[in-house]
């Protein structure tokens, strides 16, 4: 096994040539390995020289590249024993799976992952539109001045809430030609009509997302048969040259 390992392309090797700094790539691997729970709090990393080795950089760059991590709360140093994942880590494994079916898209598309890489930390930076309402923010209903119909709006905003978080839990298996619930602008209070169309239009979705996650994982079982995803690769070559 390990000496089929020594064939296998190395996983923290840096590109010098490339517009990130060989720094920040190897950060990003670090981070994306214990970001997915694929390096566990707890486990030790490599020293300095091992991963300098590894990714063709100077050991400082590697001193930078832990330091910087454990500014961040997300590696432990321990004095003559190395560095560690910092305890206390929640790990999202579900950051690799999403990270794998974005990818396949853009490929199936004929798009650059660097591309995707670019526009998602992109949209994900962008300011909200000036007025615009947190995600999720509603309007508390006043305690003394309940009602049948504002217990009612309460209640259905409390499924729509629940139905809300479980449909975070399927980012990419939401299909795109479902009808969606009117949108209405900011200060609109919702009637009960409206909050149980919206309710009823969540419930649809969550169906199709939970079906197209089933059909998903039987994907992901498929091609796991066949071979393993980039993050695993990159444990496995890392754990056969300790």
């Amino acid at each position: 096994m390990a000496q089929q390992a020594t064939h296998e392309a190395n996983p923290f090797a840096t590109d010098p040539s490339d517009e990130l700094p060989v720094g920040l790539q190897l950060t990003w691997r670090l981070r994306a390995l214990i970001a997915t729970g694929r390096l566990a709090a707890g486990e030790r990393l490599p020293s300095f020289r091992r991963l300098a080795e590894w990714a063709g950089v100077n050991v400082n760059t590697v001193r930078a590249v832990y330091a910087g991590l454990e500014r961040e709360g997300l590696v432990v140093s321990r004095h003559g024993r190395g560095t560690f994942v910092a305890e206390g880590i929640e790990a999202a494994s579900q950051l690799e799976e999403i990270a794998n079916e974005a990818l396949q898209r853009a490929r199936d598309a004929g798009l650059s992952p660097r591309e995707l890489a670019i526009v998602a930390s992109a949209c994900a930076n962008m300011p909200e539109a000036p007025g615009e309402e947190p995600l999720g923010a509603a309007e508390l209903p006043d305690p003394d001045r309940e009602s049948e119909a504002i217990e009612v709006r309460r209640e259905l905003r409390r499924q729509i809430g629940r139905l809300e978080a479980e449909l975070g839990s399927y980012p990419l298996d939401l299909p795109r030609d479902l009808p969606t619930a009117p949108r209405r602008a900011t200060g609109h209070v919702a009637g009960v009509e409206e909050l149980e169309q919206t309710r009823d239009t969540l419930i649809a979705q969550l169906s199709a997302a939970q079906r197209a996650a089933e059909e998903r994982a039987r994907q992901t079982g498929r091609e796991r048969a066949q071979g393993a995803s980039p993050l695993e690769r990159a444990m496995s070559w890392w754990r056969h040259r300790l």
